[in-house]
């Protein structure tokens, strides 16, 4: 769609809802169509008005914003989706050695504590480089 077919559809559509709304009012047709005369009038001089070339920058601006704020939004869900699988495999590995420990020969329970160490760390390492 063109700049020119935009701002066309724009014009029209104003027109098109302001002329509804002199339209319905409790007026004589005389003065609706005086007031519908008016507020085209007024339409077309805002529209002249606008600067194009400003409110393409504006919008472009704005939309720059809102794709920064998404791609925020993104890093935030990762970040707490990893978060929380960090804390599972955690809370896991503690499962695992307290099992262990409990139920099983030292040297099943010395491996499950080593799992658990390297566990933490990894959530350490996790964590560390998410608060970056």
């Amino acid at each position: 769609m063109s700049k020119k077919t935009g701002w066309g559809k724009f014009a029209l559509g104003a027109a098109v809802g302001g002329a509804l709304g002199l339209l319905f009012a409790p007026k004589k047709g005389s003065e609706t169509r005086k007031d519908l005369k008016n507020k085209l009038d007024e339409l077309v001089v805002k529209i002249k008005g606008i600067d194009k070339d400003e409110l393409i920058d504006n919008i472009e601006e704005k939309i720059e914003e809102i794709k920064e704020e998404l791609a925020d939004l993104d890093k935030e869900k990762v970040i707490e989706i990893a978060k929380d699988k960090a804390e599972a495999i955690k809370e896991k590995a503690e499962e695992l050695y307290k099992m262990a420990k409990k139920k099983a020969e030292p040297v099943i329970e010395e491996a499950a504590n080593e799992v658990r160490k390297k566990a933490l760390a990894v959530v350490k390492e996790i964590e560390k480089k998410l608060s970056k």
